[in-house]
């Protein structure tokens, strides 16, 4: 027993982060898990960022106003993209619907898989290029709820 003791003592004063991660309390049992991790999650974040940067460009560009954009490769492409990305948010909440969580981000990825091709339409259904401003910005935004939501550090029930 005093040898184990020895041991801890000796491996806590040759590395700083042991005494500090010994000095952090313990986390409680039902405190909520963050799942920005697994890889599907993750993934989620990645491709999400990655269209929203897509956008960004759209938007600062003016891209989105010249003839024929919603028929060419880019946004066709994108579109697809999206539709995939909705899919897998869905997934998300069916994955953690089946594990059994009752917290906001489950209900959070079913409204951005079904906003997603909402928004995406409403890029295509404007009118023009003020109104296709607005809802490439709207799809944006949705963009980005969908990192900031997986990548924000979980709260405990109220």
């Amino acid at each position: 027993m005093s040898c184990g003791i020895i041991l801890a003592a000796v491996l806590m004063l040759s590395d700083p982060s042991v005494a500090e991660a010994a000095a952090v309390a313990p986390v409680a049992a039902d405190a909520p898990v963050s799942v920005a991790h697994e890889p599907l999650f993750a993934d989620l974040v990645t491709r999400s960022g990655s269209l929203k940067v897509i956008v960004d460009g759209w938007i600062a560009s003016g891209e989105a106003e010249a003839e024929g954009f919603l028929t060419g490769a880019a946004f066709t492409g994108f579109k697809a993209q999206a539709a995939d990305l909705a899919a897998r948010d869905l997934q998300g909440h069916l994955v953690l619907k089946e594990r059994g969580t009752d917290n906001d981000l489950k209900c959070i990825l079913r409204g951005i898989s079904e906003d997603m091709l909402k928004k995406v339409a409403a890029v295509e259904a404007a009118p023009n290029a003020a109104e296709r401003k607005v809802a490439l910005e709207e799809l944006a935004y949705l963009l980005n709820d969908n990192v900031e939501v997986i990548t924000a550090p979980p709260k405990p029930a109220v």
